[in-house]
């Protein structure tokens, strides 16, 4: 003490000084989490070393409050941060909870249908699941409804078509799929069919390679996206078919939560693996 202030010393930097702000974990790990505050604002606003901010954020211990056991429509996306770390995520689209998660280096179908049974086994009834469309992954999981996410399917057109496409069959095609998020089943087969039956003679063109011989189907991509709306429209629409059950047609909430998460972790570039968990870990509360 030192007139009647209490004195106080940075281990880290031996610096000692009088008053000032206590240094609690709890305060600081929010303000570090949800207030964007770098090490280096933390140790300027308290006075100490980005050393000792760094030493009271390892010491605070992420809380994880129990899940309670109910129905739940599950959806589930993974994440990356460079190649080789990911984080894939199983959030529940009625409450809005984050439920469970992994870490993992790739996203596989096992992961997810490993998540799937986990939650099953803690107790939860899941009504339906909404996921990307990942080859063979919508179609493993029986006897719970799946919804391709809308969103997805767009993208994956807009990669065989681009985003401004220069044939007038592209242009039809896109115009359709666009509408995709705004119609029911019905209409948008009708309209899918009507296209179909204007170009097929357009999608069945072939062209011939001078040196082999060989004839090839003229208007590759094309084909290929008509043939990816084709193969998913069983499950574009079981929103539609199940509409009682308020299934969202689209994994946005999940993937909004991604980017907050990304636009927080910006803040605190070069954070070691480690670290870099903990703050997921708080972040997601799972």
């Amino acid at each position: 003490m030192r007139n009647g202030k209490q004195k106080y010393k940075c281990y880290a930097c031996g610096r000692q000084f009088l008053g000032g702000l206590r240094l609690n974990s709890a305060v600081l790990w929010a303000e570090y989490k949800e207030g964007k505050q770098t090490y280096e604002q933390l140790s300027r606003k308290y006075k100490c070393s980005k050393k000792t901010i760094q030493r009271k954020l390892d010491l605070y211990k992420v809380k994880i409050e129990p899940k309670v056991q109910r129905r739940i429509i599950v959806l589930m996306d993974t994440t990356y941060w460079g190649r080789i770390f990911g984080v894939m995520l199983f959030k529940d689209s009625i409450t809005k909870e984050n439920l469970l998660k992994y870490y993992v280096k790739s996203e596989t179908n096992a992961k997810y249908k490993q998540g799937i049974e986990e939650l099953k086994s803690k107790g939860f009834e899941i009504v339906a699941i909404v996921c990307d469309g990942r080859r063979g992954l919508i179609n493993s999981f029986e006897n719970i409804p799946v919804q391709m996410c809308q969103f997805h399917q767009v993208a994956i057109i807009r990669r065989y078509l681009t985003a401004n496409p220069k044939l007038p069959a592209s242009i039809e095609l896109s115009s359709i799929v666009y509408m995709l998020k705004q119609t029911d089943r019905e209409s948008f087969e009708g309209a899918l069919n009507e296209w179909y039956l204007k170009w097929k003679p357009f999608l069945n063109e072939r062209t011939i390679n001078e040196e082999t011989g060989r004839s090839f189907y003229t208007h590759k991509r094309l084909r290929s996206a008509y043939r990816s709306l084709k193969t998913n429209l069983k499950w574009l629409f079981t929103w539609y078919d199940y509409i009682d059950l308020n299934i969202p047609n689209t994994t946005n909430a999940i993937d909004g939560h991604f980017a907050d998460l990304k636009n927080k972790l910006r803040n605190h570039n070069g954070l070691s693996l480690d670290r870099k968990k903990k703050f997921i870990d708080g972040f997601l509360k799972v």
